[in-house]
């Protein structure tokens, strides 16, 4: 056996390409644009071996820092033990996509916004954070339609 502790060790489908999207990549890879301080998500193509992160990196969230040609600097806190320690390393961009984190966040605060705007209106308040789904509201169940089932296993049978 070689030495298993590899640069790119176990990572057969962890860089495999996804089922139907083997061959050329897609221009809108190429097209994007990205700006400093925007958000993206490291996932690694295993087509482009240039510019291809650490293992350690792919799945991760990170804020660009840095935008060259045909690479991005980016930000990751990576856990080192009992820290995590800030690294800044530079990615390819067919290894990165921009990230959907912030999507929720930036929607609730366009809907805060407008409900904050028609309670001053009404000259109301209005509670804007987000409550906790409670548990279920009590109910009781009638047996007249639903008889209990006893459930038994069937007992084991050869039939040669």
């Amino acid at each position: 056996m070689g030495h298993p502790q590899g640069l790119r060790a176990g990572t057969r489908h962890m860089f495999a390409r996804e089922f139907r999207r083997h061959g050329v990549i897609p221009l809108s890879t190429y097209l994007r644009t990205y700006r400093v301080g925007d958000i993206v998500d490291i996932k690694v193509n295993g087509a482009i071996h240039k510019g291809m992160p650490a293992k350690i990196y792919h799945g991760k969230t990170g804020v660009v820092y840095n935008v060259t040609k045909s690479a991005l600097g980016i930000i990751i806190y990576k856990k080192v033990k009992h820290r995590y320690i800030e690294k800044r390393i530079n990615v390819r961009i067919e290894h990165v996509s921009p990230s959907r984190s912030r999507e929720d966040f930036l929607r609730r605060v366009k809907e805060n916004a407008r409900l904050r705007k028609e309670a001053q209106e009404a000259g109301k308040t209005v509670q804007l954070k987000r409550q906790p789904v409670g548990p279920r509201e009590a109910h009781t169940i009638s047996l007249k339609e639903n008889v209990p089932e006893t459930i038994a296993p069937l007992p084991y049978e050869t039939t040669i």
